[in-house]
């Protein structure tokens, strides 16, 4: 029978209890069946994840998996906090904290692009996790040049990361992107007949932001935007 899940994140720990000595070696560890799940979730994506396909990959049968993990839902919990563990920790030195706070931004955002199925899992339960608590303290010292108190920049540090993730989903490559630019051209003398004298607001806004995205969108000008606006909303009120 697997241990509980915190006992499995923290797995590798001294104080993490073991197995009983009796009875055969594993054939596998359950850190390789967490890097073979991560493995296949970069590869096909998150629903590619099975115990029967971690099984073939690893050439053990399905309930072998099973005696490292209790259930999917725990090694999804496991990947995530196995890939928060290994993302890169940007230093802070001296920097300002807008900059410290764009550095963590910009690591997340190339975290959830490198491994999008991370947006797939929302599993409160991984903050107890080695990986996860070691980015959290990481990315609470981005603030330390704020006056804010523990539970301000708590909220502070959800509110950027929150806006990271809306913005990574908004990244998602869509399959389409490519025609856009084409469609746009062709498309936006015919739709303002369409629209004759409708909607005003939404063909003026519109077509100045298409004619200078030369799409209907962008997610590049969105992050660039949003996050700016994001680190206003933090920026400490001056004083009297």
């Amino acid at each position: 029978m697997p241990r509980e899940l915190i006992d499995l994140l923290w797995r590798d720990h001294p104080a993490a209890p073991r197995g009983g000595a009796r009875g055969p070696r594993a054939a596998v560890t359950t850190g390789a069946v967490v890097d073979a799940a991560g493995t296949v979730a970069d590869a096909e994506g998150l629903a590619a994840v099975t115990v029967r396909r971690l099984g073939d990959v690893l050439g053990v049968s399905a309930m072998s998996v099973y005696t490292h993990v209790n259930s999917r839902d725990d090694l999804l919990a496991l990947m995530a906090d196995a890939a928060f563990a290994r993302m890169p920790r940007p230093g802070y030195g001296s920097a300002g904290w807008r900059t410290r706070v764009r550095r963590v931004a910009d690591t997340n955002l190339a975290l959830l692009t490198e491994h999008p199925w991370l947006l797939e899992i929302d599993d409160d339960r991984t903050a107890f996790g080695p990986g996860t608590i070691a980015k959290y303290d990481h990315e609470l010292h981005a603030l330390d040049p704020l006056p804010l108190d523990d539970v301000a920049r708590d909220a502070a540090l959800t509110f950027v990361l929150d806006f990271v993730r809306a913005a990574a989903r908004a990244q998602r490559p869509d399959p389409r992107a490519d025609e856009l630019p084409g469609l746009w051209g062709r498309w936006a003398g015919r739709l303002a007949q369409y629209l004759g004298d409708d909607h005003q607001l939404a063909q003026r806004v519109g077509g100045a932001a298409g004619e200078a995205m030369n799409a209907p969108s962008s997610p590049a000008h969105a992050w660039t935007y949003g996050l700016n606006k994001v680190l206003d909303s933090l920026t400490p009120p001056p004083t009297r």
